[in-house]
C-alpha cells in the first residue's frame, strides 16, 4: 500500500508496497503493451534501465494470445519474464478509441477487433475477469475515456456511467479475489477520474470515487487532444479532492516537462508510450534537450547520445553517428539502443526527482530542468 514519506508543496515523495514488491514514487511505468517493450527490449533487461513497474494492456492481451494462455503460463510477470510489480490498463481507452467500431450500452461495449474484425463484448465484469486471469499486481477499472472536445451533456452522462461501472468493477474484483481461484488474490484496483476538461464534473467525480476507498486513484481522459495548460488546470482542481493517503496516477502522460509539472501538482505515478515510440523514430531525450538523430549534423558526430548516461549505448561509447546510421539503415539494433536510452533517461529522471524531494530542493530542480528538457537541440 502507499506510504507518503514527505512533501514539498504539493509534490509528494512516497513508496508503494505490493505483493510483487515495492516501488518508490514518483515513478514512471514502462509500457509493454502486449507484454513486450516495442523496440526489442526484454522485460528482464528493464531493471538495468531503472524500471520499477511494467504496464501491459488488457485489450491487446485479450485479443492475442488470450488471457487464459497467459494464466496457464503463470500470469503476466512469468509470461514476460518480469519479477516486479505490473499494472494492466482495463482496455477502456483502446475500446473507446475504436470510434466507428463500437456500440456503448449500460452493460458494456460491443466492438470490432482491430485484428480480424470479429465482434467482442467487454464490460466491467469482463475486464475484471481478464485482468484477474492475467494476474497483474494492479488492475484498472473499466471506464469510458471521452474524446476531446466533447459536449458537457455527453461528458456528464459518461461520468455517471463510469461511476456505475466502477461500482460493478469493485464488486467483481472482490468476488474474484475471494473465489479461491484467483492467480493473484491480492490484486489491487484503481479508480479512474473522468470529466474531460469540465472542472465541476472532474471534482464531483473525484469526490464520489474517494468515498469508494479504492487502492489508488488515476486521472484519465487527458493527453487526448487538450492543451498542456488545460491538462494542468484539471490537475489543479482535482488534486485537493484526492485522498492524501492513496497513490495518484496520471494516465498516458507524457513529456519530461509534463512529468515535472504533474509531480509539482501532486501526482505520483505515470506511464506513456512516448519514450519508446519517439526513440524508434530517432528522437532521444537528454538533460540538455531532445536530439533528433536523423538530422544531418549527427552524421559524423562521435559523441555518445549523452555523456554520463548509463544506458547500454552510452556506456559502450557508441556514437550518435553510429546509432543514426543504424536507424537510417533500418537495423533493429538502432531502434533497440535508442529505446533503451530513452527508457533509461525517463527512469533516471524520475530518480532525480525523488532525490530532489528527499533533499528538499525539488523547486530548484524543477526551475532548472524545465527549460532544459523542453528544448529541441
Amino acid at each position: 500500500m502507499y506510504t507518503l514519506i514527505k512533501t514539498e508543496g504539493l509534490a509528494r515523495r512516497g513508496r508503494f508496497d505490493t505483493v510483487h514488491g515495492r516501488f518508490e514514487t514518483p515513478a514512471f511505468m514502462n509500457v509493454a503493451t502486449a507484454a513486450a517493450i516495442k523496440g526489442g527490449v526484454m522485460a528482464s533487461e528493464l531493471p538495468d534501465l531503472g524500471c520499477q513497474v511494467m504496464l501491459s494492456n488488457t485489450y491487446h492481451l485479450h485479443l492475442r494470445p488470450g488471457e487464459q494462455v497467459v494464466r496457464e503460463l503463470g500470469g503476466l510477470g512469468a509470461f514476460a519474464g518480469w519479477n516486479g510489480p505490473t499494472l494492466t490498463d482495463s482496455g477502456g481507452f483502446q475500446v473507446f478509441s475504436l470510434a466507428g467500431l463500437r456500440t456503448i450500452k449500460e452493460q458494456g461495449v460491443t466492438f470490432a477487433s482491430h485484428l480480424d474484425g470479429r465482434r467482442i463484448f467487454m464490460g466491467p465484469e469482463e475486464s475484471m475477469r481478464i485482468q484477474s486471469a492475467l494476474g497483474s499486481t494492479i488492475a484498472m477499472v473499466f471506464d469510458e475515456c471521452v474524446a476531446n472536445p466533447a459536449t458537457y451533456e455527453y461528458t456528464a452522462a459518461s461520468v455517471e456511467r463510469t461511476t456505475r461501472w466502477t461500482r460493478r468493477c469493485i464488486a467483481e474484483m472482490r468476488r474474484l479475489n475471494q473465489s479461491g481461484e484467483a492467480l493473484n488474490p491480492h490484486q489491487l484496483l484503481f479508480g479512474i477520474n473522468q470529466g474531460s476538461i469540465f472542472a465541476d464534473l472532474r471534482v464531483r467525480h473525484m469526490q464520489t470515487l474517494a468515498e469508494l476507498d479504492m487502492d489508488g486513484y488515476a486521472i484519465g481522459g487527458l493527453a487526448v487532444g487538450e492543451s498542456a495548460e488545460e491538462m494542468y488546470a484539471v490537475l489543479d482542481v482535482v488534486e485537493p479532492h484526492m485522498p492524501k493517503d492513496k497513490i495518484r496516477y496520471l494516465m498516458g502522460v507524457g513529456t519530461p516537462a509534463n512529468l515535472l509539472e504533474a509531480v509539482y501538482r501532486g501526482v505520483d505515478l505515470f506511464d506513456c508510450v512516448m519514450p519508446s515510440r519517439n526513440a524508434r523514430h530517432g528522437h532521444l531525450f537528454t538533460h540538455q534537450g531532445i536530439r533528433n538523430l536523423h538530422n544531418a549534423k549527427y552524421q559524423r558526430d562521435s559523441a555518445p547520445i549523452e555523456e554520463g548516461c548509463s544506458c547500454p549505448a552510452c556506456k559502450q561509447g557508441l556514437s550518435r553517428a553510429y546509432i543514426r546510421h543504424l536507424l537510417k539503415a533500418g537495423e533493429i539494433l538502432g531502434m533497440r539502443l535508442a529505446v533503451m536510452h530513452n527508457l533509461t533517461f525517463y527512469n533516471h529522471f524520475m530518480a532525480e526527482i525523488r532525490t530532489a524531494l528527499d533533499n528538499g530542493d525539488f523547486a530548484s530542480f524543477r526551475r532548472t530542468m524545465l527549460p532544459m528538457v523542453s528544448r529541441r537541440i
